[in-house]
């Protein structure tokens, strides 16, 4: 597990000229595969071209102040159309408050229940890490960030396109972030 934010309990208070108390940080992991490891071909392209199955994942020391969450999956290895764009493997939103994390083998479509909002570069479904046999092994990195509000946004049609309008409408709602990094290239 890599711990990226931590974030101060929602209304702590400290005694006059001490710090208040630090939350636990978040953090995210999935049994499927330890932190910097490589992904078990299950979760990969290699037997769903475009696809694969989603892995568990389990975040935990959300603040209480959480509203929603969003989970990002991205290769920086891709630079898409010559552009600062890397892949969008995976982007998941409006998860509510209350989730402590995501079921492995998430169903495919735009609109799941509970109102959760998914897009992929292959549409609206989980796409596996696809990194080719003869180059090297990329990192495929998760993010969960939790928010103080939800976002309701249909999917567009271009993946990046809804990337960037998600990330317009997280702007200013952020309270805490964890990210994990998995590595995985095709077999020879």
């Amino acid at each position: 597990m890599v711990v990226v934010a931590s974030v101060l309990a929602a209304g702590a208070q400290a005694p006059a000229g001490q710090k208040p108390p630090a939350s636990p940080p978040m953090v995210l992991s999935t049994p499927a595969f330890p932190d910097g490891g490589v992904i078990p071909t299950r979760y990969t392209q290699v037997q769903q071209p475009d696809r694969g199955v989603s892995p568990q994942l389990v975040w935990a020391n959300a603040p209480a102040a959480t509203q929603s969450f969003v989970v990002h999956m991205r290769d920086p290895e891709v630079a898409r159309n010559r552009t600062t764009d890397d892949q969008v493997h995976w982007l998941v939103w409006n998860i509510p408050g209350t989730a402590k994390g995501l079921p492995e083998g998430m169903p495919e479509g735009a609109q799941l229940p509970n109102g959760i909002r998914q897009t992929s570069a292959s549409g609206a479904v989980y796409r596996g890490p696809g990194a080719p046999a003869s180059g090297p092994m990329h990192h495929y990195t998760f993010e969960v960030y939790a928010l103080d509000t939800k976002i309701d946004m249909a999917p567009g049609a271009d993946a990046w396109e809804t990337r960037r309008n998600l990330f317009k409408a997280m702007d200013g709602h952020v309270i805490g972030k964890a990210v994990m990094v998995g590595m995985f290239k095709r077999p020879q």
